[in-house]
């Protein structure tokens, strides 16, 4: 069995800083939304499932073409395919229990999406400063 740990910090960034973490929350929401319409269309077209890895397989190709992904980290990328990937995973488990609505995974709205993951937070993404009391985020490489 795994251990996980779990950090929550609340953050007080100046409005550089915000403007930045804003920015990364609407790639990775237009990200989300965007697995999501090929696995919709996917199904709806060819009656096949696209699934993870093939996805996280189109990453590299997403940020070659579109520069402003370039300056999000690339395990924030992949942890938003997960997410969608999670997503699916519970709705054919609930479809499967047959306990009410099984809840297709929906897009996420503005707003809507409000955090990304560092999966490996101490060694790509984040750093402690100062004794604890600062949070160094490598946001944009």
């Amino acid at each position: 069995m795994t251990m996980r740990k779990a950090f929550k910090y609340r953050l007080y960034p100046t409005k550089p800083q915000v403007k930045d973490l804003e920015q990364t929350l609407e790639l990775c929401r237009e990200l989300y939304n965007a697995a999501l319409q090929e696995r919709r269309d996917a199904y709806k077209k060819a009656g096949k499932s696209v699934g993870l890895y093939q996805q996280k397989r189109y990453l590299p190709q997403i940020r070659e073409e579109l520069p402003q992904y370039k300056r999000v980290h690339s395990q924030v990328l992949q942890d938003v395919i997960h997410r969608v990937d999670k997503a699916f995973q519970g709705f054919f488990r609930r479809l499967k229990a047959k306990k009410g609505k099984a809840g297709y995974p929906r897009f996420k709205g503005k707003g809507r999406y409000d955090s990304f993951t560092f999966p490996q937070a101490y060694e790509t993404g984040v750093k402690l400063q100062e004794g604890g009391k600062r949070v160094l985020l490598k946001v944009f490489p």
